[in-house]
């Protein structure tokens, strides 16, 4: 993993760029008042959101029995599946599957897994070039940038920057941008169509991820609003699907359900554009031959956590990131994840462990609001999971913490000894006009806070002197 800030000196370098603080503002509170009228069109949301908590924690609960009729699922229709522990695994096999068919470059879906493992890197170091089709994966691709929301990876970018990165960069990775492009949205649309138009008819090799898997069948299921995703799933002859191994669902019944209530709360639309679904390799139809790689990269080891698993409903519908306060303020980029946003603030500390700076401080990114949890379309209690989790970093230590920790156990001791808190409390009232206003080592606290005044008189003693 690439060496980033802790969130705290992430977020303060983001919240001072204006440029980025407009457009993410102008962007979250777009999406989220057209996701907010897409939804109330049903009557029947909360049932429907109730209905995917428990399809989710259901499949969670009998992981082992999904994943393995899946596999024969996808094996009896003429597919390979292949199972990856961790990110390295993962990445070999298909740098190895791409290396047997004799080609040197892949088109690409849009894929969190692929992100979160580092696969386009990984395939460079092999010797082959990876091309993003996803139209914001494009804008980030040829930026050198990195993604910074689920749902609209170059949500950072204005179109002024997009622009100036088409006129720069297309030409060193194929068809270049016209000389006279303009930042209206059709021109723009039309050199990133024309640019990925040769590549989709050249490439023999796609990688894609997936939003959901059936398990009934062995069907893999991606949903996308451009159609980019439907070239790379059809046109190579080879088909590398990369997913982690909680996007399985049991049955297509229970596919029903969240195919209502994802595109919904992503794109705020009744249904995606493009819902691509395919079930192994069928003669003369779609590529000859499809290898599933099933990612764990930590899965187990969140699914063994009876109160941070819910964080493995998660079907990356972005909702969350459009109504939080930090993020629309720090920007994507603060979390130092593939994953941002609240959600990226519970599932990454699992996924990674605790141990670096920036995932230890993920917990705290947060005001707990509590808005994430309301529209969660899957009901993830996403408060709850970050007050789990700074148990969990508090518990591990660090220089804070520990003296936290021996400030609650001095109080927990006086607390315990009845006289000694009452002389305590009545030393405090008598010298209050000695109080520091921010007493040593809490002005991160007391900068925005005023500490409460010590009463002239402590409410034991008040007590003695008016009931006895």
């Amino acid at each position: 993993m690439p060496a980033f800030p802790a969130f705290p000196a992430a977020a303060r370098e983001a919240v001072g760029d204006g440029t980025l603080r407009a457009n993410l503002r102008h962007a979250t509170r777009t999406i989220r008042d057209k996701r907010a009228r897409a939804v109330a069109e049903l009557p029947d949301w909360a049932e429907l959101r109730e209905a995917g908590r428990r399809i989710k924690d259901h499949t969670l609960r009998h992981l082992d029995r999904y994943l393995v009729r899946l596999e024969e699922s996808v094996t009896a229709a003429g597919g390979t599946v292949h199972w990856a522990a961790d990110a390295a695994e993962a990445n070999r096999i298909v740098a190895e599957l791409v290396k047997a068919t004799g080609e040197t470059e892949v088109v690409k879906v849009k894929s969190m897994a692929t992100q979160e493992i580092g696969l386009n890197e990984a395939l460079a170091a092999e010797g082959i070039r990876a091309y993003e089709t996803d139209l914001a994966e494009l804008i980030v691709q040829l930026g050198d940038d990195r993604p910074s929301h689920i749902l609209v990876p170059a949500i950072h970018r204005n179109r002024g920057e997009i622009r100036d990165i088409f006129r720069s960069e297309m030409a060193a990775w194929g068809r270049p941008a016209p000389d006279d492009l303009t930042d209206t949205p059709a021109e723009l649309a039309e050199a990133a169509r024309l640019h990925l138009r040769e590549k989709f008819l050249r490439a023999r090799v796609g990688v894609s991820g997936a939003n959901f898997m059936v398990a009934e069948t062995g069907t893999l299921v991606v949903v996308e609003s451009e159609g980019n995703g439907r070239m790379c799933l059809t046109l190579p002859e080879t088909l590398i699907s990369v997913v982690g191994i909680e996007k399985v669902v049991p049955t297509w019944r229970d596919l029903e359900v969240f195919l209502q209530t994802l595109p919904r709360s992503s794109t705020a639309e009744r249904m995606n554009p493009y819902t691509t679904m395919w079930t192994g390799t069928t003669d003369g139809d779609g590529p000859r031959a499809f290898h599933l790689v099933l990612l764990d990269a930590g899965r187990t080891d969140v699914l063994a956590d009876a109160t941070g698993r819910q964080a493995l409903r998660c079907i990356r519908c972005s909702a969350c990131l459009n109504v939080c306060p930090v993020y629309e303020r720090a920007g994507g980029h603060a979390y130092g994840s593939v994953y941002p946003g609240p959600i990226g603030a519970i599932l990454t500390p699992q996924l990674r462990g605790t141990a670096s700076a920036v995932d230890a401080s993920l917990p705290y990114a947060s005001s707990l609001c509590g808005a994430c949890y309301e529209v969660c379309p899957v009901a993830i209690d996403i408060p709850e999971v970050l007050v789990h989790l700074r148990e969990r970093v508090a518990e591990a230590g660090g220089p804070g913490h520990r003296l936290e920790r021996a400030a609650m156990k001095a109080a927990g001791w006086v607390l315990d000894r009845p006289k000694l808190l009452a002389a305590g409390e009545r030393l405090a009232s008598r010298t209050r006009a000695l109080h520091p206003k921010r007493p040593p080592g809490a002005g991160a606290w007391t900068e925005s806070r005023d500490l409460p005044e010590v009463p002239a008189e402590s409410f034991r003693d008040w007590w003695k002197r008016n009931r006895t």
